[in-house]
């Protein structure tokens, strides 16, 4: 089983599927590192060699942030909206859309489920 940026990837899968469970890889930047790494990236992943892993390992090192690193970048860009109270860290802070999208309906993702409607108050119960 291969492990590269600390993610196992899945062993039945052709390699240019498998490295997008790299967080940051999808499947363009997939296919152009296994080319940089002079692999076929249509191989599976179990029938990689160690040499190949090797070279991808270095070829995904050379190329940029991904996983952890990534990760903390970008909370690290979202601290700063926030703290100088920009709109969008505005946004993030009340966990509302950031990308200009309506709330009246929809961004039911973003705001949770819906609140029930307040009960409306029970009539005075009959007396006898």
């Amino acid at each position: 089983m291969a492990r590269i940026a600390g993610v196992d990837l899945p062993p039945n899968k052709r390699l240019w599927i498998g490295l997008t469970a790299i967080y940051g890889i999808g499947q363009e930047r997939a296919k152009s590192l296994a080319e940089t790494a002079k692999v076929d990236y249509a191989k599976k992943i179990k029938d990689l060699t160690e040499d190949e892993v090797t070279r991808l390992r270095a070829a995904i090192e050379s190329e940029g942030r991904v996983e952890g690193d990534l990760r903390k970048e970008i909370q690290m860009n979202i601290r700063r909206l926030i703290e100088i109270q920009a709109y969008r860290g505005l946004r993030h802070r009340r966990n509302l859309p950031v990308r200009g999208q309506r709330t009246h309906t929809n961004a039911r993702t973003r705001k949770g489920p819906r609140k029930g409607a307040v009960a409306a108050k029970k009539k005075a119960a009959v007396r006898k």
